[in-house]
């Protein structure tokens, strides 16, 4: 294993991760994430548009997010197999084709099969966070970590408000058109700028996907930052989905365009990647991951102060931001942790990791809906401070690893 990790990241010595390239790294995995979630708010006129019955609208999110996860167990894993970057590119052309064929749709069916699509091709994203890794020298990998994931976190919250703001101005066939030529220029992009890395993992494809379940039973780093993150992102998707409804109902009465506004205020919480990618280099992982999980739950009680009123959304938009940045803070201290267990498996780790917080992020949304429509607000919001209750009270029992940072 020391052998491995010495000849893959060789490159990173002679390449030396530039800011340049830190940049194209983080604006691709914002670009290519976004695919995931610009039909979310569409999901009602796209529905209507290609004769999705009501009662199965939900299948225009849940396909891509199911092809998202297919793709992070079954895909992502060919990063330690395949060199890097031709992989890349072609997961990259692959969502090309699938957002052309989603905007092209006109019947329910051929649109679905391409939301599949898109997600499993969106999965490049998870590829170029362990390349960057990578190419980082150690003292530095937090940082840049951190960097590139700042990009991703904005790529999720832009998503959502761009897709509406576009689908106003033109219809929604149109912001498939143009994520359709933004991927082929970053296509060309990548294909120019990122270094070549071939990985020396010696297993077939069969052998690597066998070799999860062995990585995950063998690798406690791994399965203790995937529970902390699967909780941190189901409270994050919990939130997200239940606060577009309280903002448009009788407590708020805002319209889809002050929703969208409101979304946008989240960006502010991806700082957090690249301060919590610096506190980890310096071995300050433990206390950021208090400071992280303990956020979380802190922005859910704010919310409760003001009941309603000018006050309450400032205090909203304050637990939006505060949220956002808990849980990108979390994820970056979490994936310079398991990506240094060993540089010929941090493809195969980082997508155990991700399909983790994927699986806790559709769980979230799916438990939010369903307890605003039975409680309310106060209903959804105790699960949400549920939730890092319930990671914090699991990273306080760990005994703190001797090996690695965590």
């Amino acid at each position: 294993m020391t052998t491995s990790s010495a000849a893959i990241d060789t490159p990173a010595r002679h390449n030396q991760m530039s800011a340049a390239l830190t940049f194209i790294m983080a604006a691709a995995c914002g670009l290519i994430v976004a695919n995931l979630y610009y039909a979310q708010p569409l999901a009602g006129p796209i529905a209507a548009a290609i004769g999705l019955p009501p009662h199965l609208t939900g299948l225009i999110v849940t396909l891509t997010q199911i092809g998202y996860g297919l793709g992070l167990l079954f895909i992502v894993p060919l990063g330690d197999l395949l060199e890097n970057r031709r992989l890349i590119v072609i997961m990259i052309g692959a969502a090309t084709v699938a957002l052309i064929a989603a905007g092209l749709s006109t019947d329910a069916v051929p649109f679905l099969i391409a939301s599949l699509a898109i997600g499993l091709a969106s999965t490049a994203v998870q590829m170029i966070v362990p390349f960057a890794a990578s190419l980082a020298p150690e003292e530095h990998r937090g940082r840049v970590v951190g960097n590139v994931m700042s990009g991703l976190m904005i790529g999720i919250m832009m998503a959502r408000p761009v897709a509406s703001f576009i689908t106003g101005l033109s219809s929604w066939h149109t912001i498939f058109y143009l994520s359709a030529a933004v991927m082929v220029v970053l296509g060309f992009i990548l294909a120019i700028r990122l270094p070549k890395r071939v990985p020396h993992t010696k297993l077939s494809y069969g052998a690597l996907l066998v070799s999860l379940g062995t990585l995950y039973a063998t690798q406690p780093v791994l399965r203790r930052r995937a529970f902390y993150q699967f909780c941190q992102f189901a409270a994050f998707s919990l939130f997200w989905t239940v606060t577009p409804l309280v903002l448009a109902g009788p407590a708020f009465n805002l319209s889809q365009a002050g929703i969208a506004i409101f979304a946008l205020v989240g960006v502010a919480g991806a700082v957090a990647s690249p301060i919590a990618g610096r506190l980890a280099d310096r071995g300050l992982s433990r206390p950021a991951t208090v400071f992280g999980i303990a956020s979380v739950g802190i922005a859910f009680l704010i919310t409760h102060i003001a009941p309603e009123g000018s006050i309450a959304l400032i205090l909203l938009g304050a637990a939006a931001v505060l949220l956002d940045f808990g849980v990108a803070m979390t994820l970056v201290i979490s994936q310079r942790a398991i990506y240094s267990l060993g540089a010929e498996l941090r493809s195969r780790l980082n997508g155990l990791f991700m399909a983790t917080f994927f699986l806790g992020g559709a769980l979230g949304s799916a438990v939010g809906a369903w307890a605003f429509a039975q409680g309310g607000w106060l209903f959804a919001s105790t699960i949400g401070i549920a939730l890092p209750v319930v990671a914090l009270a699991y990273f306080l029992g760990e005994r703190k690893p001797r090996q690695h940072k965590a």
